[in-house]
């Protein structure tokens, strides 16, 4: 285990209700050092609002509380706005899923990653145009590229673009939301393999955020399980399989393949109380 980058104790994020607060992230904790680890579960689990509180960037009403939220030691929720803007996109950085929404339509591929050079560096227009070059060959794009719209790239080409917009400023830790979601099988696999390099030349941390359990078996180091905004689950990544978890095992088994055609597939128990139950391999 690394020396954490990233460490959360009992996080939990809340909405205020008509009669009461809804937990959306209940009392979460795990630790992220300079390894790749991904963070699994069924849609509404609670992933990507766990990410967005790591960002800073959970809206009001809604309310995040924590023992702690460090990133280097250091207590994100004790930082005014000004700070966390220096750290994200700096030293955390974000992939979304999409980049048919996520990158900015009016502006082209270079503006959009020179926008956080100009925020986050100091550097001439020429440094810039150098930097932007070497961040598009980094994740596989012809700095020509750095010219044309979102419009004009494909999904695999639109995910690179937004990677090379997250990597400019050789962040410390990524945090990778649903970033092959939107792909095919192919692309998912290049994407990821992407990622992975990336993370292993920069010696930078990984947050994967992902249904595909196959490819995080194979890409990541650890494995965190949750299940209605609880961790329910962990272990190393290699093991998913042979969790004893009935949640971890019910994602790796509902799995549709050539090998369940015409079978049905099965269903998770929800009578059960799943937080109850012992991490399966931790």
């Amino acid at each position: 285990m690394t020396e954490p980058l990233l460490s959360l104790s009992k996080l939990s994020i809340h909405y205020p209700s008509q009669t009461e607060k809804i937990a959306v992230v209940d009392t979460i904790s795990f630790t992220v050092g300079q390894e790749r680890v991904a963070l699994v579960g069924e849609s509404g689990s609670g992933k990507s609002m766990t990410a967005r509180a790591i960002m800073g960037l959970v809206r009001k009403p809604g309310q995040v509380t924590a023992e702690h939220l460090r990133f280097q030691n250091q207590n994100l929720l004790d930082l005014n706005t000004k700070q966390i803007n220096q750290i994200r996109g700096s030293k955390i950085a974000m992939v979304l899923q999409d980049p048919r929404y996520a990158l900015n339509p009016a502006l082209t591929v270079g503006q959009q990653i020179e926008e956080s050079l100009k925020i986050h560096r100091h550097r001439s227009r020429a440094d810039r145009r150098d930097k932007i070059d070497e961040a598009l060959l980094a994740v596989g794009l012809q700095p020509a590229i750095a010219r044309s719209y979102p419009n004009e790239l494909s999904g695999g080409m639109g995910q690179r673009a937004m990677l090379a917009i997250a990597l400019i400023n050789n962040p410390l830790l990524l945090i990778a939301d649903e970033p092959t979601s939107a792909l095919d099988a192919k692309l998912r696999n290049q994407i990821l393999e992407l990622i992975v390099e990336q993370c292993e030349q920069r010696k930078m941390g990984l947050l994967l955020i992902s249904h595909d359990l196959p490819l995080v078996a194979e890409h990541c180091d650890r494995v965190l399980v949750m299940y209605q905004g609880q961790l329910v689950d962990q272990s190393a990544a290699s093991l998913l399989p042979q969790s004893t978890h009935p949640y971890t095992q019910t994602l790796w088994r509902c799995r549709p393949s050539a090998a369940t055609y015409g079978t049905v597939l099965p269903v998770l128990d929800r009578t059960l109380n799943l937080a109850g139950v012992e991490h399966g391999t931790d």
